[in-house]
């Protein structure tokens, strides 16, 4: 740590042993004086006798000497305790030490003082008339170190020290050759983790055909992942060379901590685009298309949520406190939730489109007012294209809860219409005419044979009706309008061939007959034997069209 532009004024203010001044409850033992009144003293008793200018280990040592603690172990505790500050960038401002004898925490109302939020185990607390460091930091402390300087790293704050004290550029000439090894190691490093990922592994999944996702997935997120681990090698080890603690060195290593999360995103960014793809061969071989749409959704929502987490992340190694920021969004969230009831219902109503599967991409749906064939289902809304070539876009929670006809779940699809003859017409031809319907459906090859309904049907006001209901077997609606067409067709030669006349509503002035003219009604004199014959000519010569 760096105290050196407080020590002279502090001194003044708090009566501390600088440039000769007495001070006031002060101890002293061989070494030199110390003071364990307060806080204030206690911690500047520990920081200020390890400055290199300053150099008292024995003395730094004392608000660590407690009950079946040496001196010897005490020192070891003082040194590692400020390499762990100095390693996680904790800055402590003398200015917030308590220099109150009796202060009290307001938090625990207990005597303690944590120096830093960083490390809450890390603690002073009055025992006695003494403040010193407490059992809690005293076993916490080689926990910390570990996690401070882990792979052993810690090894580099022994040896390194050892090639020179010489100093250059304001550095040691230790810390300038370990940052010289450092660079070089990461350089090295980041090579052969870029070959080793963006080459061996792509050309092993070309070989095995698996080329689109070494194009689109391992290739981009090589590189990434290199840097990843480097920088990761490389916040380990620069905390070892105990770089000289000021607001240049800070935003440094802080900088440095910040791009573990930022690669880290990166790298599941991309993952994000593997599991989507595996996802999507998995959609393919199901018969539903509903399952192809859920898949782009599925990866938009898995990289919002990762860009999310990094960003979370990545604050917290710039040591921002996020838990304000996170109590805000969830009162934020509220309100927004409460000004987003129609959005978040949508985004449930995709939900359940998605789970219960009422219609998939394609079908012709009938919804209200909407009629057409449905594109896309989205988070918030789906899109129909009508048969007027316009796109409907269809909130997805008032499409949840309303009544959809899927048209194309149908296997069959209904034909019904009512054939109006005109009351002159025989009931022999009738019968025959309705016979003849009955048999355009057994041969038409797209109509459903084991169930349809031909019958005379009702005596309207101006016709004879005939109920035409049936079913044909088609997968499209251009399919059924061509099928329609045939039996229409077929329906009318019909009629034309027996002579049979469709009533449509007029109103006429009937007369019988009119001197010198012939009858207006027309005269059925064939018998029923001829009409039959003249019914199976017609159908024989239909089979020998066909043929």
């Amino acid at each position: 740590m760096k105290f050196k532009t407080f020590f002279s004024l502090l001194a003044i203010l708090y009566s501390l042993p600088i440039m000769g001044l007495e001070l006031q409850n002060q101890e002293s033992d061989s070494a030199g004086l110390y003071d364990l009144s307060s806080p204030f003293g206690a911690i500047y008793t520990h920081f200020e006798n390890l400055q290199e200018y300053n150099y008292h280990p024995e003395i730094a040592a004392r608000p660590f000497l407690r009950n079946g603690v040496s001196l010897e172990e005490a020192e070891k505790l003082a040194i590692k305790l400020k390499h762990i500050f100095d390693g996680k960038i904790i800055y402590l401002d003398q200015h917030d030490f308590p220099t109150n004898p009796n202060y009290v925490d307001s938090l625990t109302r207990r005597q303690k003082y944590v120096l830093a939020s960083q490390v809450p185990e890390v603690y002073v607390v009055k025992e006695g008339n003494k403040w010193m460091y407490s059992q809690t930091t005293i076993e916490s402390i080689d926990r910390i170190y570990k996690k401070t300087y882990p792979f052993g790293t810690d090894k580099l704050l022994t040896w390194l020290p050892k090639i020179g004290n010489d100093r250059y550029f304001g550095l040691y000439i230790w810390q300038l050759i370990g940052l010289l090894i450092i660079i070089t190691a990461c350089f090295i490093i980041h090579k052969i983790l870029t070959f080793l990922i963006g080459r061996i592994l792509t050309k092993v999944l070309v070989k095995i055909g698996k080329k689109d996702i070494a194009k689109k997935v391992i290739h981009p997120v090589a590189k990434p992942i290199s840097l990843f681990l480097v920088f990761w090698l490389a916040s380990l080890s620069v905390p070892a060379l105990q770089l000289p603690i000021n607001t240049y060195y800070k935003y440094i290593l802080m900088a440095l901590r910040a791009s573990l999360p930022v690669f880290a995103t990166m790298v599941f960014y991309h993952l994000v685009d593997l599991l989507s793809e595996y996802f999507k061969r998995l959609a393919e071989k199901t018969e539903t298309t509903l399952d192809d749409q859920l898949v782009p959704l599925v990866r938009k929502a898995l990289k919002t949520f990762v860009v999310v987490i990094g960003v979370f992340y990545t604050l917290y190694n710039l040591n921002v406190d996020i838990i304000p920021l996170l109590t805000g969004l969830s009162i934020g969230g509220l309100a927004f939730a409460l000004a987003a009831q129609d959005t978040i219902k949508n985004f449930f109503g995709s939900f359940m489109i998605f789970v219960d599967k009422p219609f998939q991409i394609g079908d012709w749906i009938t919804t209200g007012e909407i009629d057409g064939s449905v594109e896309e289902v989205g988070f918030r809304s789906t899109r129909v294209r009508t048969f007027r070539n316009s796109v409907v876009y269809v909130p997805n929670g008032k499409l949840a809860d309303s009544t959809i006809d899927n048209h194309g779940l149908r296997v069959y699809r209904r034909f019904y219409t009512k054939i109006a003859l005109t009351y002159d017409t025989p009931p022999a031809l009738i019968q025959i005419f309705v016979d003849g319907l009955e048999k355009i459906v057994k041969e038409h090859p797209h109509t459903r044979k084991d169930y349809y309904n031909v019958f005379l049907n009702d005596m309207a006001a101006h016709s004879l009706d005939v109920m035409f209901y049936i079913f044909f077997e088609v997968p499209t609606w251009p399919d059924e309008l061509k099928a329609r067409q045939e039996v229409i067709m077929s329906i009318i030669s019909l009629a034309d061939r027996l002579g049979v006349r469709f009533a449509f509503p007029t109103q006429t002035l009937h007369l019988e007959t009119l001197p010198g003219q012939d009858a207006l009604t027309p005269a059925y004199v064939e018998s029923e034997e001829v009409m039959r014959k003249k019914m199976e000519e017609f159908f024989a010569r239909d089979q020998g069209n066909k043929a």
